[in-house]
């Protein structure tokens, strides 16, 4: 359906309704796997993307000053190779990073449309709002959707940017990348462009660092998802009794959140009719960030279909930015 919010236009494709369906769906599969996981989807409700944006402002979060200094530099080089007239963005979030874009491709005289696709909708309502006010020479609109279901509701007409920032492509496991990153690329015309924003292969400490901050952010973050679980199917989770758990595995080359009882104990999940045992000690996987090689990168946009023209890094190599090309 489509709603609008003053006179900016959101399509609505995951309300309240949906969001419930397929929490009870992931979290009931999720949680009585052996190990137990859930998507980080579900990481992000409203108070998840504000303590995200929070988690981005600390020192130890490398990631995101990173791959904006990338967009400060590049930013003129990328709207002027695309050539685009409109910007879309998976996982808008605050588009604080996005302004740099906004700002080189409506220099360049191009740029009439942008459209932000997130899962939060009063997130992405607010920030729709914010743009439209800061570019008003520009028409801003919404998508509030999954993007492992619904990119085939992005706008397709006129010749696009695609961003996919944020590193958030490392969330999904390697199928899942690949069959995302194949969709795309089917849902892309030639000569629209994809700017994918990956981390890359470092230190471990650095990495586990930045997922587990001394000012316990990350690990409020992390535990937001049982707060989500209490209030949309009637959990019973003490957020008390789980400590947040980084890790890195080195043979996935991945950081892992993970959510892991203190002490044994029995969970009802009342909307599933389900009673959770827990051991001492056991976890629940709550999102997986893969790190990665730049030829991993190549070799996975080629995979898709795409053709990589231009591939940016820092200088200390702790991030990567990459533009392909339909």
């Amino acid at each position: 359906m489509i709603l609008t919010s003053d006179v900016i236009p959101i399509e609505v494709h995951l309300d309240p309704g949906e969001w419930t369906r397929l929490l009870r769906a992931e979290a009931a599969a999720g949680l009585t796997a052996t190990p137990k996981e859930l998507p980080p989807t579900w990481l992000y409700d409203d108070r998840g993307c504000e303590l995200f944006d929070a988690i981005t402002r600390l020192p130890e979060y490398y990631p995101t000053r990173t791959e904006r200094a990338i967009l400060a530099e590049r930013a003129t080089a990328i709207a002027t190779i695309t050539g685009a007239d409109t910007l879309i963005e998976l996982g808008a979030g605050t588009s604080e990073k996005t302004r740099l874009l906004l700002d080189a491709m409506t220099a360049t005289g191009c740029l009439r449309r942008f459209v932000l696709f997130d899962v939060a909708e009063p997130t992405l309502r607010a920030t729709a709002q914010t743009v439209a006010e800061e570019y008003p020479e520009i028409e801003v609109s919404g998508v509030v959707g999954d993007f492992r279901r619904h990119l085939d509701r992005i706008p397709n007409d006129g010749r696009r940017l695609i961003a996919f920032l944020g590193g958030t492509i490392g969330n999904l496991q390697p199928p899942d990348r690949a069959s995302l990153l194949a969709q795309l690329a089917r849902t892309m015309a030639p000569g629209d462009a994809l700017l994918l924003g990956t981390d890359l292969v470092k230190e471990p400490d650095r990495l586990v660092a930045a997922y587990d901050d001394t000012a316990g952010v990350t690990a409020a973050f992390n535990k937001n998802v049982l707060a989500v679980l209490n209030r949309e199917l009637g959990a019973d989770f003490d957020l008390e009794r789980f400590d947040h758990v980084a890790r890195f595995d080195p043979d996935e080359q991945r950081i892992e959140m993970r959510l892991r009882a203190r002490g044994a104990q029995a969970v009802r999940v009342e909307a599933l009719g389900l009673t959770l045992a827990f051991d001492d000690g056991e976890d629940i996987r709550t999102e997986i960030s893969t790190k990665f090689r730049p030829e991993a990168v190549r070799a996975e946009i080629a995979a898709a279909g795409l053709d990589l023209v231009a591939w940016w890094t820092d200088g200390s190599g702790d991030y990567g930015v990459s533009l392909s090309i339909r």
